[in-house]
Order: C-alpha cells, then sequence, then structure tokens
C-alpha cells in the first residue's frame, strides 16, 4: 500500500500495471480491496489506482465538515502527487457520484467516465421519502457493531447466486468499516444531484449495471443512461451491486475494450 498526504490526510492507495491510467473510486461501506480483481485483471494494459478514500480503509478520517466536493479536490491531489495529468476515472457506487463530481470540477482531466451501479446522488435518482429514510437509517447504522452491519447491508451488495467466497471477502472488507466515513459518505451521497450535469457530460462514457442489483434497479441506469450524450450500456446478467466483485472478467472486459478505445480517440 503506498501513502500521499493531501490537505493534512493520509491516504492510503493502490497501483499496479502500466499504460493509460484507470483511477478506480470505492463505494461506501468498502475500501480499494473491493477493486482487488481489476488491479489484477486490468494492469496488463492499464496504470491501475486504487484509493481508500479519506473515512475508509487505511486513510485517514476527515472532519466532520467533509463534503462530495472535499473528496474531489483530494483527489485531484492524490493524483497530482501520483503524477496524473488525466485519467480514466471508473467509480462503482458512491464512487460513481464521486466519479460525476470530479468532472463537474475537473472536466479535463477525465478522459472517460465509467460509471457502476451508481446514482445521480441518491437525490438525484430517489425519491425524497426514499432518500430521507435511506439517509437516517445509514446514520443510525454507524453506531452498529461491525458484524451487525454486514448482516444488515452485506445481503443487499451481491446477488442471490453470489457464491460463499465473494460474501466472505466482500463481508470481511465491510467489517473493517469507518463509522465517521460511513456517515459521511452516505450524507454526501443524499445531498448530490447530478441531473444538470448529466447532459453536458461530454467525455466517453460507459454505465456498466448488474441486473440483480436490488440497491439499484435498471431504471435507474436507463434514467442516467439516456441523459449523457453518446453514452454506453453494458448490463451484466445475474450479478448484483457489486458487479465488479462477482463478475470480474466480463465487468474487466467491459472497461478494457471501452477505455482502450477512448484512449485511442
Amino acid at each position: 500500500m503506498l501513502r500521499a498526504e493531501v490537505d493534512g490526510l493520509s491516504i492510503a492507495y493502490q497501483r499496479a500495471g502500466s499504460g493509460p491510467t484507470l483511477v478506480l473510486l470505492h463505494g461506501f461501506l468498502f475500501d480499494s480491496r473491493a477493486w482487488r480483481p481489476q488491479l489484477e485483471g486490468l494492469s496488463d494494459h492499464f496504470t491501475v489506482i486504487a484509493w481508500d478514500a479519506p473515512g475508509a480503509g487505511q486513510s485517514s478520517d476527515p472532519p466532520e465538515t467533509f463534503k462530495i466536493g472535499d473528496w474531489v479536490n483530494c483527489l485531484a491531489g492524490l493524483l497530482d502527487v501520483a503524477g496524473v495529468e488525466n485519467a480514466h476515472i471508473v467509480g462503482l457506487s458512491w464512487g460513481g457520484i464521486l466519479s460525476q463530481e470530479f468532472y463537474r470540477r475537473y472536466p479535463s482531466r477525465a478522459q472517460s467516465l465509467v460509471l457502476a451501479d451508481t446514482y445521480a446522488g441518491w437525490k438525484g435518482s430517489l425519491p425524497e421519502p426514499i432518500c430521507e429514510e435511506r439517509l437516517a437509517g445509514c446514520l443510525r447504522d454507524a453506531s452498529l457493531p461491525p458484524s451487525e452491519l454486514v448482516s444488515k447491508y452485506l445481503p443487499a451488495m451481491h446477488s442471490e447466486s453470489a457464491s460463499q467466497d465473494v460474501r466472505h471477502r466482500l463481508g470481511s472488507i465491510m467489517s473493517d468499516f469507518h463509522p465517521l466515513g460511513f456517515r459521511l459518505m452516505a450524507r454526501s451521497s443524499a445531498q448530490v444531484d447530478t441531473r444538470d450535469l448529466l447532459p453536458k457530460i461530454s467525455v466517453p462514457t460507459l454505465l456498466i449495471w448488474g441486473d440483480g442489483d436490488v440497491r439499484l434497479p435498471m431504471n435507474v441506469a436507463y434514467r442516467i443512461h439516456d441523459a449523457i450524450p453518446g453514452a454506453k450500456l453494458a448490463v451484466i446478467p445475474g450479478v448484483g451491486h457489486l458487479s465488479n466483485f462477482e463478475a470480474p472478467a466480463q465487468f474487466d472486459a467491459e472497461v478494457r475494450d471501452f477505455c482502450l478505445s477512448a484512449s485511442i480517440t
């Protein structure tokens, strides 16, 4: 694990391979370990960077005042330290929200966007009562013991057909969650609405979705896809919210083909 000091925070990240740069942004309750299949599977063609966002994994917890724009600036600072001017930005779930907001603030630093099983912010994708209910539940559940939190949240992260190995590895990562990071990421998810941004995205954009995602049904994917000019949508059948972890070969193939093509154009 590598480390960088950015805006007074210690940021842990992994780096593998060589070639065009892919930056992998994880969802809440997870960290860079959720990208292990891609760190291994995509480093043959790319320089792959996966961070532990502030408030996750081995990175520092941010202050209580941290908002999505602070994560965006911290990510830009990490890329500066890593010597990366621009990259293909790949975000899953909360990481996809972060990807969109990164593009809003630093459009020239994104060669392309890959948005996997994500939202236009909870505010932009969910009815207001559901958004409020989901946020209240996360703020309450952040104080649960790890074993109880995993039991409550893990089933929605994978499909019913997920292997026991996948369930165990995802649960192991989730059990190391940071309560503060979980609260702040949930709050930022509820505050963000990128519907105004989507029609303005001008870089190549790929959406990847597991059609068994119970947290994010396909109608959310269709709305985001329809709003982004020229966006492509790849659906992986039979997998859930963490499509990259349940079906890494299919996920990697979609990302590899798309990003190599986007690197040429």
